[in-house]
């Protein structure tokens, strides 16, 4: 029945369209980053513009880093790159505390930092167990909520204009059509929910008159990627330190991606696999670094595709990569792409983040819930939120040391990771059972 009504297994239109599932499913993610820092450092239509098509280039060329086996790089698994939402936060501040020179010279430190601890990063896979990994996933979501509600009220807090109905309307209702899609829709369409929530919710502002297309007529039909766009890289310790810590969260993740990619392609993966793997990481976010873009991971929601189509080749995903390639190339797709209002983003936020941190608990549903484990849990994640919602705490602290303390999923992330390990790996353990 296949071979009659679709390509051949092998044809190139095949993998195409495999390939464009691929990229649609991690597009909405994609997009969300730059719009996001961005839209806090305050960059111009054009600005914005350059921002999304690099990055939209750079996640062509990062996944192609990735899936392309060399000595020395390349995990070899059919894996979708793009600037992961641990990076967020941090890049804001950043950029809003010391300026874009620091921030790109911090993830091109980061970078350098994660090649040069990949190969005895890969030996420490019992350091970060599903209790460690759980706490963070769920970190990620939900210290990133606030921003999420911040953009349904339209994205300033400051502004007069915050919270009216038009803003609220459209990020509850994209939100709101996301949510049905998940419950209704099947198989691809579900896929990309979150996608099509943003399309149909900027279709409305156009209707309700909100959208500006002024910035698509200015923005050019070529342009090819720039060193230094928008500043050479400059270099402060909280900044370089900040990233390093974001990195090891992302890390972390890619590693939970790695192993579950591996068990749906039935390869066993060793600790050189996992070495490659972050070793493409760390030369993809230098690269970001020296484009002005991002860091770069894993994408985990492309997991979900690999799963539900079966396809576990590499061929569409370098028709992925090209693609992408392309189309970053071509700043009117990224012009496009700035036009989609806060408040619609917003929408999606809420789903998205709020679904991340859903898999969070998930994932600490599975483990043994004793009385060290609940600590770890308890304290890291109360730690991470408690920073989040009181980032003022710390205003009598130097700006550089600010910068690392507000930041709920780093100091959550660093008080997981040392609580497993005193907890779980020394002979504190043992006095904590004693008291149980």
């Amino acid at each position: 029945m296949e071979n009659v009504s679709v390509p051949g297994k092998n044809s190139p239109v095949r993998n195409a369209i495999l390939g464009f599932q691929h990229l649609l499913a991690m597009y909405s993610g994609d997009i969300l980053v730059p719009l996001l820092i961005g839209g806090a450092l305050g960059f111009n239509a054009a600005q914005m513009t350059y921002l999304v098509s690099m990055d939209i280039f750079m996640c062509g060329v990062a996944t192609l880093l990735q899936i392309r086996r060399t000595p020395i790089t390349g995990i070899g698994l059919p894996v979708v790159l793009g600037c992961a939402v641990e990076y967020v936060a941090p890049l804001q501040s950043i950029g809003k505390n010391f300026g874009l020179g620091y921030m790109y010279g911090g993830i091109m430190v980061a970078g350098l930092f994660i090649i040069i601890i990949a190969k005895p990063f890969a030996h420490l896979r019992k350091y970060f167990p599903l209790v460690v990994t759980g706490s963070l996933i769920t970190l990620i979501g939900f210290t990133l909520m606030p921003v999420a509600f911040q953009n349904i009220g339209g994205g300033d807090a400051t502004a007069k204009a915050f919270g009216n109905p038009t803003h609220l309307f459209l990020g509850f209702f994209t939100a709101l059509v996301i949510v049905v899609l998940n419950i209704w829709a099947k198989g691809f369409l579900k896929q990309i929910s979150i996608l099509i929530g943003i399309l149909v919710g900027s279709v409305v502002a156009v209707l309700m008159g909100t959208v500006d297309f002024a910035a698509v007529g200015q923005a050019h039909w070529a342009q090819l990627p720039q060193f230094f766009y928008f500043g050479t890289p400059r270099f402060e310790w909280s900044s370089i330190a900040t990233l390093i810590l974001a990195a090891l969260t992302c890390m972390i993740e890619s590693t939970g991606v790695y192993f579950a990619l591996g068990d749906i392609t039935g390869r066993k993966l060793d600790d050189r696999d996992l070495e490659h793997g972050y070793r493409s990481e760390g030369i993809a976010a230098i690269l970001g670094g020296l484009f002005n873009t991002f860091p770069y991971s894993t994408f985990s929601q492309n997991v979900g595709i690999v799963q539900l189509s079966g396809i576990k080749k590499l061929t569409p995903i370098y028709y992925s990569a090209f693609m992408l390639m392309i189309l970053g190339l071509i700043p009117k797709f990224g012009a496009v792409a700035t036009l989609i209002p806060s408040s619609v983003l917003g929408g999606a936020m809420l789903v998205m983040f709020g679904m991340v941190g859903a898999q969070g608990i998930k994932m600490l549903s599975k483990v043994e819930l004793n009385n060290k484990n609940l600590l770890i849990i308890a304290v890291s994640i109360g730690f991470g939120l408690g920073v989040t919602t009181q980032p003022q705490l710390f205003q009598y602290l130097p700006a550089t040391v600010q910068v690392i303390m507000s930041n709920g999923m780093v100091v959550g992330s660093f008080t997981a990771v040392i609580l497993n390990i005193l907890l779980n790996h020394t002979s504190l353990s043992k006095k904590v059972e004693e008291d149980i």
